[in-house]
C-alpha cells in the first residue's frame, strides 16, 4: 500500500469531496453534531479557496493506492511566508503515514515559492491535527490573527 501527493486544482471532483469532507469534519466537531449539506455548501462558498491556485498557492492530494484520502492547502502570505490550511485525511487513512507524506509534499512545494516559513492556526478539538503538527516540527507561536476559530498557532521554519 502506497501513498502518492500531488498538486491538483481545488476544483476537480475530487478535491471538492476531500474539500466538502474536511469542512462536514471540522463544522460538525465544532457545533457537536452533524454538519447539515446546506452547511457544508455555506461553509465553502466563498471560502478564499481561489487563492490556493499559483500563483497565490498550491492545493495537494493525497492518494492512497490511487485512492483520493487527504488533502491540504498552500496559501502564499508574501515572498517569505505561506499559510497552511485545510489539512485533512479521511479517518480511513489515518495513522498511515499520509499525514506525514501530505506536509511534506506541502512544505515542498513551499521551497519552489522561495517560502522559508510555514504557519497555521487550529482549534482545541482538533487534536489529531495538532499531533500530526507537533511529530513534523511546527512549534506553538504567538498569536498572528483573530480568526473566529484560531486558538493556537503553530510555524515551521523550512
Amino acid at each position: 500500500m502506497t501513498w502518492t501527493v500531488t498538486p491538483e486544482h481545488f476544483g476537480s471532483p475530487e478535491a471538492t469531496l476531500l474539500r466538502r469532507d474536511y469542512y462536514d469534519e471540522v463544522a460538525s466537531r465544532y457545533w457537536g453534531r452533524p454538519a447539515t449539506a446546506a452547511e457544508i455548501d455555506d461553509g465553502l462558498r466563498d471560502d478564499g479557496v481561489d487563492r490556493l491556485a499559483r500563483p497565490t498557492g498550491e492545493f495537494l492530494v493525497g492518494r492512497y493506492d490511487g485512492e483520493p484520502a487527504s488533502c491540504a492547502g498552500l496559501r502564499l502570505v508574501d515572498a517569505a511566508t505561506a499559510e497552511l490550511t485545510r489539512v485533512y485525511v479521511r479517518p480511513a487513512f489515518r495513522s498511515t503515514g499520509g499525514g506525514g507524506l501530505l506536509l511534506a509534499g506541502v512544505e515542498s512545494a513551499a521551497r519552489a515559492y522561495g517560502i522559508r516559513r510555514i504557519r497555521l492556526d487550529t482549534r482545541d478539538d482538533l487534536v489529531e491535527a495538532r499531533g500530526l503538527y507537533a511529530k513534523h516540527g511546527y512549534a506553538e507561536i504567538p498569536a498572528f490573527n483573530q480568526g473566529p476559530y484560531a486558538e493556537h498557532w503553530l510555524a515551521k521554519d523550512l
